[in-house]
């Protein structure tokens, strides 16, 4: 048996998706070169790695959903693409020099919290052991599937998928589709598959709210601006931002800006939808931005095809050759696509996280996931949040989120080296008044005005949106508030690198 592989680092990141690479990034900008990336796939990437379906976009612009450290000038659309996003990210992993410092293939089980060392163990599924002073989970909310629990879905005879694992050796070309659910997913791919499919079933429980999406190639003399006056491209880039911050006070409950977004998206589908009982059928029944707001073009003109059909309902059974509808309506199908999203109740999946007394992360939290400011919990000392709970936007770039908490991380760290403590630990206090906070202020917003999704925890708790405007996040991540930690043990030697793994 081969003894156990063991490593030292001054700082552990878990994930290279935009968190984990962006976070690497503003400490190294500190001079912190002790890092190490652990990644359970064999490239960076994250959701844009894993999400290949057809149709796969961004509904976020392409000048904010990047780096601010590593602007794009060569963006070929106002809303990027999957393979686009993904090369972004490759693209920055080898320029940035950031490809040396990750572990591909390896998946993290367990990440426990040595007291007496003041150190996280951090134990990977092939066996090795990482030792770290700091520990950062960036591995994000759209990481894995979340398949319906539906009877008989294990006894469907023909092929199945979920869209976050897109089987491309699966040819639908003369095939019946089922899909299920309607979410950001589906509106992408079932306009992209509609084409080749011979029918195309789409079994929604809830329809969307819709609006479209202005996106548009830019021209040559943009981006040629863009490389040549990186000013210009920064000024781009906040207009942008403000202009979709400018939106969220829509967000507020019976706000007359929503009430106009919502005759907007009727008007957008009677353009493609003739029928009026198929209108009815697509028309919520709650208010816009209750769930999330989906944009797309090409979406309703898929469903007026005639090879398109709309099964209102849900789903209440999967059979071996098909669905049976809530409605008790029997489709067969030969192939079976799920775009029913992702575990985000579950922020750290099947991780085993363990602080202070033995204190296990995910039985402490139990249906709602809470950190101070999305980034701490009392109890796991030097474990840092990115992309953490009510980090989430309905309006904004949650790109900018995640630069906020890099700020936050990267100060903490400073503080430790600047200083005779060895860790942070949140106080409780602070971390029950946020969360008071984050329901107080959750409670006058649209998402918590009836409608179920994904957004809250059982009881109607909203544990994913920062309930306020993002620049609100920003100011208050800008320095690390000392004041809300207790110090843990006076530092010892500092920590250097004993064997790489």
């Amino acid at each position: 048996m081969n003894p156990t592989r063991r490593a030292r680092v001054r700082i552990l990141i878990i994930g290279s998706g935009f968190g984990g690479l962006g976070a690497a990034l503003r400490l190294r900008a500190d001079g912190h070169d002790d890092i190490t990336i652990l990644e359970r796939a064999s490239t960076v990437g994250g959701t844009w790695r894993d999400n290949t379906y057809p149709g796969a976009a961004c509904d976020i612009p392409s000048h904010l959903y990047s780096l601010e450290v590593a602007a794009n000038p060569d963006w070929s659309r106002a809303y990027p693409r999957q393979p686009e996003i993904q090369a972004y990210l490759e693209r920055l992993t080898d320029e940035r020099d950031l490809r040396r410092l990750i572990r591909f293939d390896r998946e993290v089980t367990s990440a426990v919290f040595d007291e007496a060392t003041t150190t996280w163990t951090v134990t990977t599924s092939d066996g090795e052991v990482h030792e770290a002073d700091v520990l950062i989970s960036a591995i994000g909310a759209l990481k894995d599937p979340a398949f319906p629990d539906i009877a008989g879905r294990e006894a469907f005879a023909g092929p199945q998928m979920h869209s976050s694992r897109w089987d491309h050796t699966v040819d639908l070309t003369g095939k019946r589709v089922g899909v299920v659910g309607t979410g950001a997913s589906a509106i992408q791919f079932v306009p992209e598959i509609a084409s080749d499919a011979a029918e195309v079933h789409l079994f929604q429980r809830t329809p969307p709210w819709i609006i479209p999406r202005r996106d548009r190639p830019y021209l040559a003399v943009e981006k040629w601006l863009f490389r040549r006056f990186p000013r210009w491209q920064r000024l781009y880039r906040a207009l942008m931002y403000w202009r979709k911050e400018s939106r969220f006070g829509g967000f507020t409950r019976d706000n007359p800006f929503i009430r106009v977004m919502q005759l907007w998206s009727r008007l957008n589908m009677a353009r493609s939808i003739r029928d009026p009982q198929l209108r009815r059928a697509l028309t919520p029944d709650y208010q816009m931005g209750c769930k999330r707001i989906l944009i797309s073009n090409d979406y309703y003109p898929a469903l007026a095809r005639p090879n398109v059909a709309v099964h209102t309902g849900g789903v209440d059974r999967i059979t071996p050759t098909g669905v049976v509808t809530g409605e008790g309506e029997e489709v067969d199908v030969d192939v079976l696509i799920h775009g029913t999203g992702f575990t985000v109740h579950d922020p750290l999946g099947d991780m085993d996280v363990r602080g202070r007394g033995g204190r296990v992360l995910g039985a402490w939290w139990g249906e709602r996931p809470s950190a101070y400011l999305g980034i701490t919990v009392p109890g796991f000392p030097n474990l840092y949040l990115i992309g953490g709970p009510n980090t989430g936007t309905g309006h904004q770039s949650v790109i900018h989120m995640a630069e906020s908490a890099f700020e936050y991380v990267a100060d903490a760290i400073r503080l430790l080296q600047s200083s005779d403590t060895r860790a942070f630990d949140l106080r409780e206090d602070v971390h029950d008044r946020f969360v008071a906070e984050m329901d107080e202020r959750s409670a006058g917003m649209v998402w918590t005005s009836g409608c179920a999704s994904w957004y809250l925890a059982n009881g109607g708790v909203n544990y994913t949106l920062w309930p306020a405007p993002t620049y609100e996040y920003r100011r208050r991540t800008r320095r690390f508030d000392v004041a809300a930690y207790t110090e843990l043990a006076p530092m010892a030697s500092p920590a250097v690198t004993t064997e790489a793994v």
